[in-house]
């Protein structure tokens, strides 16, 4: 491995973009793609003759398999989640599938010294890691709609453009190649609302409803449904809390059965809020999609994008200039979380 030039840089960012069918490092994709994809976030999912759970099951597709989506289709049952897609063969329902897109990035020429979020844009990706000892090593797995932080280019295992990319939890490095990676400008984590006083934004979470609301001087600014802790294995906690830290980006760990979250490591979990010092934190969720029902450790699970949003809204605020470049995060004492039932 080593750092190139600006010159080996084009050379080898053109070179990426150009040969990403033919790559062995990367997932077979072999298309820049709008089409509907989902990928199975579960070690399997069946695929039934109707959307209905007792219909004949005539087919199974496993963990990390792709599956085009003809169409979304509104259905009686299961009531907590009716929404199933039409797939090849018949329907699966969405509970363990993700939603995902293809499509691949220009390389930066550069990277900043105060580093760079990025948004995975492919379905997944193998993480490399590298050392002398040992040279290049496949590490987990890491999803759409993950981010990370880029901290400069090297060369990659295939001689082309990679990322290199720091490790919240550990510090530790990892590569990415740069096709697969979106760059995340400032603009796009603009607080919102900076100017309403901390005492009138409120975020409160229904556990027998599983919605939250954030509240702007009384008045609702954002409804959602989510998924908190599995009861009486994994409870959230009630009460009324702060929000303490803010990660773009969190290294997380979960391998329950029963709450559904299958990694061993969870990487690049988005738009992280944590609201207890025992690690309960608000989060964007791509290995379900099942809100409105517990499926949670303790968190509460949010769809990426709404988590996004309550990152950029809350408090403390959390622009690009304001997290700490050193610990990837944003502290203080903020906005108010209500839980109960």
């Amino acid at each position: 491995m080593k750092s190139f030039t600006r010159r080996d840089f084009l050379k080898l960012g053109g070179l990426a973009l150009a040969s990403l069918a033919f790559t062995p490092f990367l997932p077979e994709f072999t298309d820049f793609s709008d089409i509907d994809l989902v990928r199975v976030a579960y070690y399997s999912v069946s695929v039934y003759s109707e959307p209905d759970e007792k219909s004949r099951i005539v087919g199974t597709w496993n963990r990390d398999d792709l599956v085009n989506v003809y169409e979304t289709v509104h259905a009686a049952t299961p009531v907590f989640n009716p929404i199933w897609y039409r797939v090849f063969g018949g329907y699966m329902h969405r509970m363990r599938l993700q939603k995902v897109k293809i499509h691949y990035n220009p390389p930066l020429s550069s990277v900043p010294d105060t580093k760079q979020l990025a948004e995975l844009t492919v379905p997944y990706t193998q993480i490399y890691r590298y050392n002398k000892m040992d040279g290049w090593t496949t590490d987990y797995r890491t999803y759409y709609s993950t981010v990370h932080w880029i901290t400069g280019i090297a060369t990659g295992p295939d001689g082309k453009a990679w990322y290199t990319l720091q490790d919240e939890a550990d510090e530790s490095t990892y590569f990415i190649s740069t096709a697969q990676l979106r760059p995340i400008s400032p603009d796009e984590i603009t607080p919102l609302s900076p100017d309403v006083p901390a005492g009138e934004k409120r975020i409160d979470v229904n556990l027998s409803t599983q919605t939250l609301v954030a509240s702007e001087k009384n008045q609702a600014v954002l409804t959602a449904d989510v998924s908190t802790g599995v009861f009486r294995l994994y409870d959230t906690p009630v009460g009324q809390f702060h929000i303490l830290d803010k990660f773009p980006s969190r290294r997380m760990h979960g391998s329950d059965l029963f709450a559904n979250d299958q990694e061993n490591v969870l990487a690049g979990v988005p738009w992280t809020s944590f609201f207890t010092g025992q690690g309960h934190a608000l989060h964007g969720t791509y290995w379900h999609d099942n809100f409105g029902l517990p499926m949670s450790h303790g968190c509460v699970n949010m769809r990426t994008e709404e988590a996004k949003w309550l990152f950029r809204w809350s408090l403390p605020s959390a622009g690009f200039d304001q997290i700490n470049k050193n610990t990837l995060d944003t502290r203080g004492y903020g906005t108010v979380v209500d839980i109960h039932f």
